[in-house]
C-alpha cells in the first residue's frame, strides 16, 4: 500500500511533467496577442482561448482514462484498422512531422540567433545539440518525466510567474477600451481550437499511463486518480500562466497594433519589462519550452511505434530515428514538411475530437455513431481542402454553419451520427 504523501508527491510531479508535455513555444507567443488585440476585454479572450486548448486537452485525458488508458481503445471505435491509421496520422504529425521540428527552429531563432547570429552552421550545430540532449533524456521515459517534473518544468514555470509578477507591479503601459473587436470569445476558441493540443492529449496518454504503471502503481483505480489530479494541477498551472500572459499583452495594446508579429510582440514586452537582459532571459524561457515539450514528442512518437510493431523496434532506435529524422526536417525541410502535414491535421483532427466526446456518452450509443460522425467530419474536411487548394470549387460547403472558423464539419458530423444511432447492425471494422 503506497503511503499517501508519496501518492501527493508523484501527483505533483507528474503535474510539473504535463505541463511541460503541453507547454511549447505557441502556448507563450499567443495569449499575449490575444491580450494585444482584446484590449479592455483580454480577460474573455483569455478564458475561450483556455477553453478550447488545454481545458479541451484535460477533457481529452480523462476521456483516454475513461476507457481503462488504452488509446487503442478509443481510437478502436472507428474500427481497428482506421483507428491505428488515426493515431498514427495524430502521432506523426505532433511528432517528427511538424511540432517536434518546429521545437528546434524555434529554439534557434529565439535564443541562438539573438546571440550568435544566423547562419546554415549554427543552425545545424544547433540542431545537433538540441536533439543529441533530447536523445539521451528520452532514453529513459520514466527518468525524463521526473526530471520535466522536479527540475525543468518548475525553473520554467517559476520564471514566467516572475515575469508575469514584473509586468503586474510595473505595467509597461495603459490598456485601452476595447472599441473595434466584439467577436472575442469566439476569435479566443478558434485559436485554442487551432493549437491541436487535444491531439498531444490523446499521445501523451501514452507515456503518462506508462510512467505510472512503472512507478508501481498498479492499482487502476490509484493510477487514474493520480493521472486525473495530476492533469487537472497542470491545467491550473497553465490557466495562471495564460492570465498574466494575456494581461501583459493587454497592457501593450496602448502602445502597438494588431499588425505586430506574435514573436516581436513577446520580445518586446520583455525588453521593456527587463531590459537589456531580456533576450537572454526569452531565450533561455523559450528553449526550457520547447525542450520539455521536445523530448516529450520524441518519447511518444517512439513508444507508440515500438508499441504497433509488437516490440520488433525497440524503443531505443526509435528514439534515434525519429532525431536523426528531425535534425534533417528542421535545417532543410520544415516549411514544406508544415505545408504536407498541414492538411492532415486539418482532416485528422476532427475525428479525434468527435472520439473524445462521444466517448462519455458511450454507454448510450453503439459504435455506428463513432464510425458515421467521424467519417463524416473527415470526408467534409477532405472536400473543404479539394475546394480551397484546386480549381474544383465547391462552394456549397461555405453554406454550413461555421465554415468560415474551420468548423463546418459539426453539422455534418451531427447528422451522420444520429443517422449511425439508428443502425444497430454492427458495422465491420474498416
Amino acid at each position: 500500500m503506497f503511503k499517501q504523501n508519496k501518492i501527493y508527491t508523484d501527483t505533483i510531479i507528474l503535474g510539473f511533467a504535463i505541463f511541460s508535455m503541453y507547454f511549447g513555444a505557441g502556448n507563450i507567443i499567443f495569449p499575449p496577442y490575444l491580450g494585444l488585440t482584446s484590449a479592455s476585454d483580454w480577460y474573455i479572450s483569455f478564458f475561450s482561448y483556455f477553453l478550447a486548448d488545454i481545458g479541451f486537452a484535460t477533457i481529452a485525458m480523462f476521456a483516454l482514462l475513461k476507457v481503462g488508458g488504452n488509446v487503442d481503445d478509443l481510437t478502436n471505435k472507428l474500427g481497428k484498422l482506421s483507428g491505428i491509421l488515426l493515431m498514427s496520422a495524430i502521432v506523426l504529425c505532433i511528432g517528427p512531422l511538424i511540432a517536434l521540428p518546429r521545437t528546434g527552429a524555434t529554439t534557434y531563432e529565439m535564443l541562438v540567433v539573438p546571440i550568435f547570429g544566423a547562419s546554415f552552421s549554427n543552425s545545424i550545430i544547433t540542431s545537433i545539440i538540441y536533439y543529441g540532449l533530447i536523445m539521451f533524456f528520452t532514453f529513459r521515459p520514466t527518468i525524463m518525466i521526473e526530471v520535466l517534473g522536479k527540475i525543468l518544468t518548475p525553473v520554467l514555470f517559476f520564471g514566467l510567474i516572475f515575469l508575469i509578477i514584473k509586468g503586474f507591479v510595473t505595467p509597461i503601459g495603459e490598456i485601452i477600451l476595447n472599441t473595434t473587436n466584439d467577436n472575442l470569445f469566439f476569435d479566443g476558441l478558434i485559436l485554442g481550437y487551432q493549437t491541436l493540443d487535444v491531439l498531444a492529449a490523446l499521445a501523451f496518454g501514452i507515456i503518462i499511463i506508462k510512467t505510472v504503471k512503472a512507478k508501481g502503481y498498479n492499482n487502476t483505480k490509484i493510477s487514474f486518480k493520480i493521472i486525473g489530479s495530476a492533469s487537472l494541477l497542470a491545467a491550473f498551472g497553465i490557466m495562471i500562466v495564460y492570465f498574466g500572459l494575456s494581461y501583459l499583452g493587454a497592457t501593450a495594446s496602448s502602445l502597438y497594433g494588431a499588425d505586430i508579429p506574435k514573436a516581436v510582440l513577446l520580445n518586446k514586452i520583455i525588453n521593456i519589462l527587463l531590459g537589456d537582459y531580456g533576450n537572454i532571459f526569452l531565450g533561455i524561457v523559450v528553449f526550457l519550452a520547447c525542450f520539455t515539450t521536445g523530448a516529450a514528442l520524441v518519447s511518444v512518437t517512439a513508444e507508440y511505434f515500438s508499441k504497433l510493431s509488437k516490440r520488433k523496434i525497440s524503443y531505443k532506435t526509435l528514439v534515434i530515428i525519429v532525431t536523426l529524422f528531425s535534425i534533417f526536417i528542421t535545417n532543410i525541410g520544415l516549411e514544406q514538411i508544415i505545408s504536407f502535414a498541414g492538411p492532415i491535421l486539418s482532416i485528422v483532427y476532427p475525428a479525434a475530437i468527435i472520439l473524445v466526446v462521444l466517448v462519455f456518452f458511450d454507454k448510450y450509443i453503439n459504435n455506428n455513431v463513432y464510425k458515421f460522425a467521424a467519417f463524416a467530419a473527415m470526408i467534409f474536411s477532405f472536400l473543404e481542402l479539394i475546394s480551397s487548394t484546386t480549381t474544383f470549387n465547391m462552394g456549397f460547403l461555405k453554406l454550413f454553419p461555421l465554415s468560415n472558423e474551420g468548423l463546418g464539419w459539426i453539422l455534418p458530423a451531427f447528422i451522420s451520427g444520429f443517422i449511425g444511432f439508428f443502425m444497430k447492425v454492427k458495422a465491420k471494422n474498416l
